[in-house]
């Protein structure tokens, strides 16, 4: 029998960049705010000298424990799925801050092309254009309807950039200016101008200076010091929710973290939630803490494992089409690559950031014309300086042995040597990819896994082929010796690492009938519900999704709040 205590206002499931976000915004207001986070606490101070490649970026301190929940995959529906046993695709993260800790820092802004991806394809290419099996749909909002919550969360986390010259219009410019222009980042400016392309400086959640926040957080500026992806980061400079949005919501005296906390089940009677179970990982006890919100803020999968688990809106359908949870699984293209060899150049690519960079968006979203090319949309193509590390680095040519003496002498002339131009594709959904429960892997509670099932389309062959060719042409331009670039792309590969660029699953529309929520990401079935995250993508463009889940979260909390003040449906 589970442990009942009093009622909250509101429970958030995750306190990571959405549940942080929204913790502060209705702290302020004088809301009762419970968070409940599975991981462990973390401050930082934790990450003080602690530049250690194989702790973190290689034995993955900071992600989930997969011996004790996973997920499993199939390439489609004919094959069994297979848990994940060992770290690839992507990486899960765990603890206070979730993998807002552990980003890299690239902050985009989704074009205006993205949200109404349907209509605007059907307007100009017509209805062939997209294919039967992919269930493409609009977003039920318009990017000029999000960009006041895009501009409230850059100038929150301090994003430093410039305006995207193919990009959607601004209200405010970025708060802080572009980071430094390396050497490598000016030879790419150059290529790129010189093919008629519209590079700019990467927009950066790794501080270019000094910053104070509208909510009075003072941060200071990014060292380059290359440990950003997979690390924490010990000045501060980089944003994450545990020195941005927890902190506000602390000072309000409103609300509460209960770390080691794993929410097993959304409690409910009849079309409102009523709380949450969950374990106390640390004694085994089960609680329930009622509220009269739930707010499910944790990573994509466990938003949609839990929805199923406890029964809460209807399950996807593959074969009918019919319900919406797990529907429009989507990923990320990442394999249209160009790697340049310089025999005669030497760069510093140990030294960097997780979002210095520049690039282009001449072939993302719509910017391009798709009337004689197999594929809808596109991707950004970037020249980044993250930091090359000793242990995960060692490129060499196509053709090379994998090991003896050629391999080491190939791997010391081109350890400063290489330059990689990389194209992020979009990633289309699909009627017959999906997440749904495994029917025969459990966790360590016993309850089931979460299934993926996905594999590339011909959509996404011919996409990466297209990027990389343009990639190839910057890295020509840019003067490499040796270019090696993608030819063919083969079935998705989930024991590579790719990018943790995983989206829907709780897809927001207008329609109850093809989506979850609606645009405040409130569950059109249960209206005290809100399901915040990148679950609520319809699709994933050609960037990284974080600036548009923190956009989101922001107009979330509006309607929560809205909701709180008058109740029933805020959309």
């Amino acid at each position: 029998m589970a442990r009942k205590l009093p009622k909250v206002d509101v429970v958030l499931v995750g306190v990571g960049w959405t549940g942080g976000i929204i913790a502060a915004e209705l702290t302020k207001k004088g809301l009762k705010v419970v968070g409940l986070e599975r991981g462990k606490e973390r401050k930082t101070e934790d990450y003080y000298m602690v530049h250690d490649e194989l702790r973190y970026a290689l034995r993955y301190d900071l992600m989930q424990d997969l011996s004790k929940e996973t997920i499993t995959f199939r390439g489609n529906e004919n094959i069994r799925a297979l848990p994940m046993r060992q770290y690839g695709s992507f990486l899960l993260g765990d603890g206070l801050g979730g993998s807002g800790v552990h980003w890299n820092g690239q902050t985009y802004r989704f074009l205006p092309y993205d949200f109404e991806i349907h209509s605007k394809t059907i307007e100009k290419y017509g209805k062939n254009k997209i294919p039967a099996e992919m269930s493409l749909q609009d977003w039920g909002i318009t990017y000029d309807e999000l960009e006041p919550y895009y501009d409230r969360f850059e100038k929150t986390a301090g994003i430093s950039g410039e305006e995207n010259p193919l990009g959607g219009k601004r209200s405010d410019k970025y708060p802080t200016p572009p980071m430094k222009m390396s050497p490598p980042m000016k030879m790419f400016e150059k290529a790129a101008k010189k093919l008629n392309l519209h590079p700019y400086m990467m927009p950066s959640a790794n501080l270019s200076e000094s910053y104070k926040n509208p909510d009075g957080i003072q941060r200071s500026a990014c060292q380059y010091c290359g440990y950003c992806e997979r690390f924490g980061c010990e000045y501060g400079a980089k944003a994450d929710p545990v020195v941005t949005v927890i902190p506000v919501a602390l000072k309000s005296g409103n609300f509460e973290i209960r770390t080691h906390s794993n929410v097993r089940r959304i409690l409910k009677q009849g079309n409102k939630v009523t709380g949450v179970m969950y374990v106390d990982t640390t004694t085994g006890e089960e609680i329930e803490q009622p509220a009269d919100i739930v707010v499910m803020t944790s990573y994509v999968f466990n938003n949609i494992r839990l929805l199923l688990m406890s029964d809460v809106g209807k399950p996807y359908d593959p074969k009918t089409g019919k319900g919406v949870i797990g529907k429009n699984y989507a990923y990320q293209v990442m394999k249209g690559n160009a790697v340049g060899f310089f025999k005669d150049k030497e760069f510093n690519t140990f030294a960097g950031a997780g979002s210095l960079g520049i690039l282009f968006d001449d072939y993302n979203g719509d910017n391009f014309d798709h009337s004689k090319l197999n594929f809808i949309h596109g991707g950004g193509i970037s020249l980044t300086q993250t930091g090359y590390r000793p242990i995960q680095n060692n490129p060499v040519p196509k053709g090379t042995p994998m090991w003896g003496k050629e391999f080491k002498k190939q791997s010391l002339k081109y350890a400063n040597r290489v330059l990689t131009v990389a194209a992020q594709g979009s990633s289309m959904p699909f009627k017959h990819h999906f997440l749904d429960l495994d029917p025969t892997y459990k966790d360590a509670f016993g309850d089931p896994l979460i299934r993926i099932t996905f594999d590339f389309e011909e959509q996404d062959r011919q996409l990466a082929v297209f990027l990389a060719n343009k990639c190839a042409d910057v890295v020509k331009e840019m003067g490499a010796d040796h270019i090696d670039s993608l030819k063919e792309l083969g079935p998705y590969d989930i024991t590579t690492y790719q990018s943790t660029h995983n989206t829907g699953g709780v897809i927001m529309g207008a329609d109850p009938s093809t989506s979850a929520v609606n645009n405040y990401l409130q569950m059109h079935d249960y209206d005290n519900l809100f399901v915040v995250g990148a679950s609520a993508f319809a699709h994933n463009s050609g960037y990284n999704p974080t600036g548009t889940v923190g956009a989101l979260a922001y107009r979330a909390a509006e309607g929560i709040l809205k909701y709180h003040d008058k109740g029933g449906q805020v959309g």
